[in-house]
């Protein structure tokens, strides 16, 4: 398996590890809830190194963005982030990803488990463009700071990060360091995601953890509690809300898809989008829902949501969850078979089925 440049930090912070995505990653530290409850009320920090960093360079760079990311990035300025998707023909989902704005060329941040096929995906469409793609996963770190009390004790040792909007990103020396911090996150809460070599990596850690647990806003925090975290804000997950056979339009992110950039300059569009008009024309049949159960048994991916002895879709994830205090799980469903009050229930094998009730995303909002 591959290991993060973080992997002695873990095992010195008696880590629980999981195979992920081909990457030996933190499940937990101490239990996921207690590391959940951390992140919603100061602060947590995750190893999110797993994740793939490339580079897109050269004249032909954002042509090759255009044609590929569903969302226009053209009128991105520098220090800028972007959420995005990138689509096959069908409209279905090759993977979500953040697009980053530097000065002279663009970075990628892309799921773990999809970045050799991201990569392909590129190269396929950079062929006979002036473009570089550079895969700087191995070469680079990085980290999520995430929680309320984060960026205040930030704001101790930098006057700028703190001023960022979300979505907006500098490169800056931190406590010695150069760092690419970005306002953005996966949990729900307020905080920074952080990329730097690989080499510091160890180094920064230790600082920016120390920084943090000395003004009691953070610790650090396993996969399985980024998981619970971003499913009571309702993000989507690759494999579970977004696959090749699922579109964007279907999984409520009709915000990152610019359905006329046909109509720009060059006019050329972008991979789906002529799929996406259809489906937003003449719907998918299918709608992305939030499901409040009763009691304390959890749904998980793949069990059947009904409506009276009617079958109307899967769930696609589920969890208790530790800010509320009961489960939830997102589904998709027929369009128009149910509506937000209305009870469903979710097979659950050969016990009892679960009830639950239809209820808006995201289950909890920051702030």
């Amino acid at each position: 398996m591959l290991h993060t440049p973080f992997k002695r930090f873990h095992s010195e912070h008696e880590a629980r590890f999981v195979d992920f995505a081909g990457w030996e990653m933190p499940i937990m530290y101490r239990s996921i809830h207690e590391e959940h409850r951390c992140v919603r009320e100061a602060g947590g920090m995750f190893d999110v190194s797993h994740m793939g960093r490339v580079r897109i360079a050269g004249p032909d760079a954002r042509r090759l963005l255009e044609r590929v990311c569903t969302r226009r990035v053209s009128d991105m300025v520098e220090g800028q982030c972007r959420y995005s998707l990138l689509c096959n023909d069908r409209g279905g989902t090759i993977d979500d990803i953040l697009v980053y704005r530097f000065d002279e060329d663009w970075l990628l941040v892309v799921n773990a488990s999809n970045r050799e096929k991201v990569l392909a995906h590129l190269a396929e469409q950079a062929a006979g463009r002036d473009v570089r793609v550079d895969d700087e996963t191995m070469r680079t770190a990085m980290v999520a700071l995430q929680g309320p009390k984060v960026v205040p004790v930030i704001a101790k040792f930098s006057q700028q990060v703190p001023t960022l909007k979300r979505y907006r990103f500098c490169v800056k020396n931190l406590l010695g360091l150069k760092m690419t911090i970005s306002r953005t996150g996966y949990t729900g809460e307020d905080g920074v995601e952080v990329i730097m070599p690989a080499s510091m990596a160890p180094m920064a850690v230790k600082l920016l953890l120390g920084k943090a647990e000395q003004a009691g806003a953070a610790a650090p925090a396993g996969l399985g509690a980024r998981d619970t975290l971003r499913m009571e804000a309702a993000m989507p997950l690759y494999g579970h809300e977004l696959d090749e056979d699922t579109d964007p339009l279907s999984a409520g992110l009709a915000f990152a898809v610019s359905l006329d950039k046909d109509a720009d300059g060059d006019g050329e569009g972008f991979i789906g989008q002529a799929a996406l008009k259809k489906i937003a024309a003449e719907g998918s049949g299918r709608q992305l829902i939030g499901i409040k159960l009763a009691g304390k048994r959890t749904a998980r991916q793949g069990m059947e949501v009904r409506v009276g002895d009617r079958a109307i879709g899967q769930v696609t994830s589920g969890c208790l969850s530790p800010t509320l205090g009961y489960p939830i799980a997102m589904a998709y469903v027929e369009s128009g078979a149910c509506g937000e009050g209305d009870m469903v229930g979710v097979v659950a094998g050969s016990r009892a089925a679960l009830d639950g009730e239809v209820v808006g995303l995201p289950f909890y909002r920051c702030g």
